[in-house]
């Protein structure tokens, strides 16, 4: 039997026609009905917003990123904890930036490997350039695109969804 892993679906903003989609694509990942509870998204007039806990197998939150991955006017987040031998993982999408995905520890952190940090400082022409690389390794541009709908869901109500079978 595969190691459970569980984490969060924030779907940050949505027009009200994609909310059935966004829940036919979690229902198809999970595997059991998803009923979400909309609420408006204040960053956005017409937008709404849902947050869904979920449990499954590991890999769950890659396969639910994937599954809402391209659509045009959403943005979401998936995040998985870390569980038995797998490290977390947060997957970001926005309408034009696409996705983003780093690992995580158990605290939500992102971890950048060491790879990526020596090629960023061996192949930096100036301190602007470090730090053009590091901002990218740990998606700040994604993080500033969706602070103002992260802010706007706080004290919203979350969900939760088991896998089945």
């Amino acid at each position: 039997m595969a190691a459970i892993s569980r984490g969060v679906l924030f779907v940050h903003s949505a027009t009200r026609a994609m909310c059935p989609h966004i829940e036919w694509a979690a229902q198809g990942v999970l595997g059991s009905r998803a009923s979400f509870d909309w609420t408006d998204q204040p960053a956005g007039s017409g937008l709404l917003r849902a947050e869904v806990a979920w449990q499954g197998q590991q890999g769950t939150g890659a396969r639910l990123a994937s599954a809402l991955r391209g659509w045009e006017h959403v943005r979401y987040e998936v995040t998985e904890d870390p569980s038995f031998g797998c490290d977390g993982g947060r997957w970001s999408h926005t309408p034009s930036l696409g996705i983003f995905h780093a690992v995580t520890d158990v605290h939500g952190n992102i971890v950048v490997p060491e790879d990526r940090i020596r090629s960023a400082i061996e192949n930096a022409g100036s301190a602007v350039d470090v730090r053009r690389a590091m901002d990218l390794a740990l998606g700040t541009a994604w993080d500033e695109e969706l602070e103002p709908f992260r802010y706007a869901g706080h004290g919203a109500p979350v969900r939760w969804l088991h896998r089945v079978g």
